[in-house]
């Protein structure tokens, strides 16, 4: 998909100005990555203020970790850091959270580009002049739509989130871990949570994910599962064109439907859901569920001993999730990733049938490798996961 290609008509061919553009925003690849970029800082900022973190705020969060980051190693019987170090808390802004976030999962949203990217087989050439210019500009704007769609994707991410495990998604096993200080101070204001509570809370989740996302099975078990969905999309370059044609002008909802589509990076981008990627969700679905169960029971393990058991951070977490989450679906659905309600309850029913046959050390024979990892049906019958894992 690059503006070099010379089998893609160039539709601003004679007019050099324009014709320099748009190669320059194709130049890129597949996917612009300085348009995403700057998305990404937009949509992090927004109209409020994104403050820069006091020294003492960090110095107050890893005071804070090294008491978590205790209890995370004895709950989960795995190291919070790669070679067994402690890891440093990063307090930091909306908008470099986005900046990082864009770097740590560039590999997914590259794999995604280059599926849109794909041509199969050779599209027809439109005997309609303008039809056929249209179809090879949106194939020659295709890297900056991808761009502009991701960036303010993982930018609007960046506005709500409180660290970078706000997706179960594993990020590269550094000595460190971001936190949004500002955010997480924010959050704990509106809901008349103390705020060193909140900050313990949120390290708790955290670290937490950083072990448990960072063990042998998630790699073969979970993220290549995660390319192979991003990988699977189809492109359909006239997705845009046949969402405008559906729109009746004498509607007077149709302004409200414009603004529906061109929000809809899914239209924008052409991606198309294929067989594949419906195969694949029943157990990617499965994973996910159990994964975020066992992190969700993990965070409540701890937090009940240095928190009490009678806090209300989980729920008004989650809760706070609900709000935001057309944000979240948006990039959910790109990714694979389900984390709705009843999605989050399965993990959660596995984890405690689980527990209640064989206590909480059976879990961690789940992280131990990819084929540990339980099945759609397993899932839903515990029972079953724990009777495979016996007779291997």
């Amino acid at each position: 998909m690059s503006g070099d290609d010379s089998n893609t008509p160039n539709p601003f061919g004679g007019l050099p100005f324009f014709n320099d553009m748009m190669r320059a925003m194709a130049s890129q690849g597949p996917l612009n990555w300085d348009l995403a970029q700057q998305f990404a800082q937009l949509g992090s900022v927004g109209d409020s203020a994104d403050p820069e973190p006091d020294p003492s705020t960090r110095i107050a969060y890893n005071a804070l970790a090294d008491i978590a980051d205790v209890y995370i190693r004895e709950v989960t019987q795995r190291p919070t850091g790669p070679k067994d170090v402690h890891v440093e808390i990063l307090t930091t802004t909306r908008a470099r959270w986005a900046h990082r976030t864009l770097g740590d999962l560039r590999p997914l949203f590259t794999d995604l580009a280059t599926a849109l990217g794909r041509r199969d087989q050779p599209t027809e050439t439109s005997s309609d002049p303008m039809a056929a210019m249209m179809n090879n500009l949106s194939t020659m704007m295709a890297p900056a739509l991808l761009g502009m769609s991701i960036g303010s994707m993982v930018g609007a991410l960046a506005s709500h989130a409180l660290g970078q495990y706000d997706l179960p998604l594993a990020r590269p096993f550094a000595s460190e871990i971001l936190i949004v200080s500002s955010s997480v101070d924010s959050f704990a204001n509106e809901w008349s949570i103390a705020t060193d509570d909140l900050r313990m809370w949120v390290l708790i989740h955290e670290l937490a994910s950083h072990a448990v996302l960072a063990a042998p099975a998630i790699e073969e078990g979970l993220s290549s599962m995660v390319r192979q969905h991003v990988s699977g999309f189809r492109p359909n370059p006239e997705a845009l064109m046949d969402s405008m044609g559906d729109i009746d002008p004498s509607d007077p909802n149709a302004l409200a439907g414009i603004q529906n589509m061109f929000s809809d990076p899914m239209v924008l981008m052409g991606a198309v859901r294929s067989s594949e990627q419906e195969a694949l969700a029943p157990f990617l679905d499965a994973r996910i569920a159990a994964i975020s169960g066992y992190i969700d029971f993990v965070v409540d393990s701890v937090s009940a001993r240095l928190l009490g058991s009678s806090s209300p951070i989980a729920e008004a977490v989650r809760r706070r999730r609900v709000e935001y989450g057309t944000d979240a679906q948006l990039i959910e659905r790109l990714l694979g990733i389900s984390l709705t309600r009843a999605q989050q309850q399965r993990g959660r029913q596995f984890i405690n049938g689980v527990v209640e046959r064989e206590g909480a050390t059976a879990l961690t024979q789940m992280l131990a490798a990819p084929a540990n990892l339980p099945t759609p049906n397993e899932v839903d019958a515990p029972g079953l996961w724990l009777a495979r894992l016996e007779t291997a």
